[in-house]
């Protein structure tokens, strides 16, 4: 059996599912994982997502009551004071005791003046503060909880996103590099060919304008492989970008067989309820519906207490007398805030209103595109079919036209036009697989629910 004989048979054993490997997909599988693992933007997500926990954590706190320490001390001189005349008051008084006693144990005393603002005085305390009414910690804690909800979702979002990018990037690595291994292989049969052809010209069987034309075809093959390198190699680098790798790693290729029971499980598949587009919109829904609650809450009265533990003095003198426990109710109620309440109302139904068309909307794309990527896949499926039907046909037109060529029946012309044909069911036949793969990721994709 010659090169091309065995060529044939081993691109049959390949596209018809003979030809396997023991780790099927085992690389791709790898890459997937690397490329969740590394990816910048979910990285980033995962961020957001420890945002909104810290933020709900802090929702939370403001349950338990709130310790604070405060002090003060203050240095005054002037300003508003209060007069006691108590030497007017009292020395006439004592002076006539002291009289009568013939002693002295009523002094004589001086007028006092007392300034309101105090001079060397200092007051230390610990507050502590807790809230008995307020609706609005409650729902804060709600809304929190349920953006924490929506960041899980935006990450899972992303995350069945960059699966299927990686999946069809490495589909077309593998295509670049299978068309570039199938021009390599159609080099052998052009080069054995203009190889030949200067043979027989040597011999003087042959004509120069056969040569010609051989050496043409070589050229031209090299043309295509420069060109087959070039998308390989961009093909690479798109797929070490999504890996968030250096993009001069190598690529490793492996083949790809198609499960056609997997296939008809995803074609019958219907229910994706749980897709976390569907899922994130209505848990934004919600949010809005717990901001229009707390909004229609905002005549509750909110009554917080509190109560300062402390001391205080002039001339930071310490004694019993300067500590002290002070205790309060404070508590709001709204009477006239300028209708802005009522707006704020309005404008939470309205945003609801909002979500609701789009979540609709939504409904309608998630369903179209469904229903594409499920054409999709019979429409590439048919090509696969085709491709392969026609793949067999021109590998036994060239066995024939090889045949009859190397015997001198057929044409130089009979033997291009037969390989080419067959290169161009070969590639035909690879882009055809590869998009039927790239179509399976596609649908994998948009059945893509939460587990």
């Amino acid at each position: 059996m010659d090169s091309s004989h065995k060529k044939i048979v081993l691109w049959l054993l390949l596209f018809f599912g003979i030809l396997s490997e023991g780790k099927a997909q085992q690389i791709l599988s790898d890459y997937v994982s690397e490329g969740l693992q590394n990816n910048l933007v979910l990285k980033d997500r995962y961020i957001s997502l420890d945002q909104s926990l810290l933020a709900l954590k802090d929702a939370k706190s403001f349950f338990l009551p709130a310790v604070d320490f405060g002090a003060n001390y203050t240095l005054a001189n002037g300003g508003r004071a209060i007069i006691l005349p108590l030497g007017d008051l009292l020395n006439g008084v004592y002076s006539t005791l002291n009289t009568l006693t013939d002693r002295q144990d009523f002094p004589q005393l001086e007028n006092i003046e007392e300034q309101f603002l105090p001079n060397n005085f200092y007051d230390a305390r610990f507050r502590v503060t807790y809230p008995i009414i307020n609706p609005d910690l409650h729902f804060n804690k709600l809304i929190k909880q349920q953006s924490v909800k929506l960041e899980e979702y935006e990450i899972e979002i992303y995350r069945a996103e960059l699966i299927k990018n990686i999946k069809q990037a490495y589909y077309q690595f593998c295509l670049a590099y299978t068309a570039k291994q199938i021009l390599e292989e159609s080099k052998i049969l052009v080069e054995q060919n203009l190889k030949d052809n200067r043979s027989l010209l040597a011999n003087g069987r042959g004509l120069p304008a056969q040569v010609l034309r051989a050496e043409s075809e070589v050229e031209n093959i090299n043309a295509q492989l420069i060109e087959a390198e070039n998308k390989k190699e961009n093909a690479s680098y798109y797929v070490n970008f999504l890996l968030n790798r250096p993009l001069q790693i190598p690529v490793i290729f492996e083949i790809h067989e198609i499960q056609e029971q997997e296939i008809s499980r995803l074609l019958q598949e219907e229910d994706y309820s749980q897709r976390a587009e569907l899922v994130k919109i209505a848990t934004a829904k919600n949010i809005q519906e717990t901001v229009l609650r707390m909004n229609r809450n905002f005549a509750v009265p909110r009554l917080n207490t509190f109560m300062d533990l402390g001391m205080q003095g002039f001339d930071f003198d310490y004694f019993q007398q300067s500590r002290y426990v002070f205790f309060g109710l404070n508590m709001s109620v709204p009477v006239f805030q300028g209708g802005r309440n009522r707006t704020q109302i309005n404008r939470s139904k309205n945003e609801i209103d909002a979500i609701s068309y789009k979540t609709e909307l939504l409904q309608n794309q998630i369903d179209m595109s469904v229903r594409t990527a499920k054409n999709n896949i019979k429409a590439a499926s048919a090509a696969k079919k085709s491709a392969e039907s026609n793949f067999q046909s021109a590998s036994s037109y060239l066995r024939l036209i090889d045949k009859g060529y190397r015997e001198g029946t057929n044409s130089l012309i009979e033997f291009i036009d037969a390989r080419n044909q067959f290169t161009l069911s070969e590639l035909r036949v690879t882009i055809a697989n590869y998009g039927l793969l790239s179509a399976v990721a596609q649908l994998e994709r948009e059945l893509e629910t939460l587990k």
